[in-house]
């Protein structure tokens, strides 16, 4: 059995935006944890990678999902409501990291169990900063199941 601080960590980041990508995978290289990140740029691509399905097949079981909430073909709320549900997936953690700001949309994804929701900075170092956060947090701080 390997432990956090001897293997790398698994997250998925479910973003459509190029921008936000590129910020991400900047900010997760600056972790003290080794961060394998992959990226679906959309809703059913997520449930793909996340079920191994098609060209997901050989997919890495994440340790972490960051989701944004707004996302094509499939949004961030309905994935979100298929992961939890699902009896395999449900434990992985989700992060809403989105640029709403909405009472409505906070309360819909803590209802959808989501294990927190951040609004991202529009500042660039800003954003970095938060993602930097999040990857201390969730990977030196949180203990996760293996």
């Amino acid at each position: 059995m390997t432990s956090q601080a001897t293997r790398s960590i698994e997250v998925l980041l479910v973003e459509d935006n190029p921008g936000d990508v590129r910020l991400t995978m900047e900010a997760m290289r600056e972790s003290k944890v080794l961060v394998n990140l992959s990226v679906a740029p959309d809703g059913e691509e997520a449930l793909a990678f996340l079920r191994k399905q098609g060209a997901y097949q050989g997919a890495p079981r994440p340790d972490l999902i960051l989701m944004d909430l707004n996302l094509p073909k499939k949004d961030g709320r309905e994935v979100l409501a298929e992961i939890k549900f699902d009896a395999d997936l449900r434990r992985i953690p989700v992060v809403v990291l989105t640029t709403s700001r909405a009472e409505e949309d906070i309360l819909r994804t803590y209802n959808l169990h989501a294990n927190c929701f951040i609004t991202k900075p529009v500042d660039l170092d800003q954003f970095i900063t938060v993602v930097a956060a999040i990857s201390d947090f969730w990977f030196s701080v949180v203990r996760l199941p293996t």
